[in-house]
């Protein structure tokens, strides 16, 4: 093969240059022919990936409530499920036979605590029924009336909206038993659906657009937190 000089690729070059004819268009023309003009810029190129997605309670805001004694409901604060509750509200109220006893166990011990002083018996019945599911406060109510209560109340141990009520009045209770799940919906977790074909564009910290078209309101932007080391094995798509 016979080597190019740099001056015949120059004058290549000029002949193709020569070659190019100018022509200029009005705006109309440009508009028939469907040609558009775009300054040069250097962008970075994504790739939009399209998952269905479902909203889930965070599992660390779940609280599953159940009772220290076995009993019966005789009591059930809660109507349905979906109500709104508070920290601190009554959720139901048992009887027990064996926390009764326990108090008035207790009871007896605080008589028996004005012959022996600081009786051991007395904080033992005390933390025994700490055990078995009464509060600081029932406690000294239990005290200071020295009544026993025939009923305990179970409270809510914190805010949120009751997912599932597995009791009703009448119903018997163990602590295996669950009384009511309470979930706090402040803040939730988006699970999306991923395909398989697209699961390699997808990285924790890859930012996200929630999409709710039926509630009216703007897209939330969002991103990856989390990304499953399997496929789901009914849709072998990719959980995120």
């Amino acid at each position: 093969s016979t080597p190019t000089s740099p001056s015949a690729s120059r004058n290549s070059e000029a002949a193709k240059a020569a070659a190019r004819t100018t022509i200029e268009l009005d705006p109309g023309q440009f508009d028939r022919l469907g040609i558009r003009l775009e300054p040069a810029r250097l962008e970075p190129v994504g790739v939009e990936v399209r998952a269905v997605a479902t909203v889930v309670a965070d599992e660390r805001r779940l609280a599953h409530v159940h009772t220290r004694v076995a009993g019966w409901v005789e009591r059930l604060y809660v109507g349905a499920t979906g109500e709104v509750v508070k920290a601190g509200q009554p959720v139901a109220a048992l009887f027990s036979q064996e926390l009764l006893a326990s108090q008035n166990e207790f009871l007896a011990a605080r008589r028996l605590q004005r012959e022996i002083p600081a009786s051991v018996v007395l904080e033992a019945a005390r933390a025994r029924l700490g055990v078995l599911g009464m509060g600081a406060a029932e406690i000294a109510a239990l005290e200071r009336d020295g009544q026993a209560r025939r009923l305990v109340t179970i409270v809510a141990p914190r805010s949120g909206i009751v997912l599932r009520r597995g009791v009703t009045v009448g119903t018997a209770v163990d602590p295996s038993t669950e009384l009511v799940t309470i979930a706090d919906l402040s803040q939730v977790w988006v699970f999306a659906e991923v395909p398989d074909n697209a699961a390699s564009q997808v990285r924790v910290g890859t930012p996200a657009t929630l999409d709710f078209p039926g509630s009216g309101r703007p897209p939330i932007p969002a991103a990856v937190e989390f990304v499953y080391s399997t496929l789901t094995e009914r849709s072998r798509a990719l959980r995120v």
